[in-house]
């Protein structure tokens, strides 16, 4: 019995760790076709596996891509959660943070991008329920270390950072939010 609950667990972590493969090459095709232009088999592809076995673990392409949206959207969560600093510094933290993020994930940045253009009913909900997610967490850090108008503070933050979407996916560094110093 021991035995078989063993592998019970070791097919859990492969099925697990293959799901992370597919979001992880979905994110990429998507990144780089746009949501109508990327399929499943595309996917599949550059996961090396067949596009049956995506339909496995998603039942739709649109699935997928809702899959990936809260991947990348659990991700700036798990990372502005580790933001430790005092009050004066928090601010800064954040946005250094968050370009942290722009670096290591360009990809789930573009793929938000595209996110908010997709009229899908399903995806827009994803996306509004990630941007809420988000909103919610900065503005409570914020309020939390007793920043002054957390409300402003959390807008204007937002805002940047969608400005920084904008710069890195049309390649325009020149357009990203200038911020004062000590804010970084």
């Amino acid at each position: 019995m021991a035995r078989e609950s063993g592998r019970t667990a070791e097919g859990e972590a492969a099925s697990v760790s293959r799901r992370e493969e597919i979001l992880e090459a979905a994110v990429s095709v998507f990144a780089q076709w746009g949501y109508y232009k990327a399929t499943t088999a595309h996917v599949a592809e550059r996961a090396g596996i067949s596009q049956p076995y995506v339909f496995k673990f998603f039942k739709t392409k649109e699935e997928l891509f809702t899959a990936a949206l809260q991947r990348a959207f659990g991700r700036i969560r798990r990372v502005f959660d580790g933001v430790q600093a005092p009050r004066e510094a928090l601010l800064g933290k954040m946005i250094a943070a968050y370009e942290g993020l722009m670096t290591t994930h360009h990809q789930e940045i573009v793929l938000q991008v595209h996110g908010q253009t997709i009229p899908e009913e399903g995806i827009r909900e994803t996306m509004r329920t990630g941007l809420r997610e988000v909103w919610s967490q900065v503005e409570n850090k914020f309020r939390e270390a007793g920043l002054p108008d957390p409300e402003v503070l959390t807008s204007t933050f937002m805002a940047n950072g969608m400005l920084c979407h904008v710069s890195a996916v049309l390649g325009m560094p020149e357009i990203k939010p200038v911020h004062k110093a000590g804010a970084e």
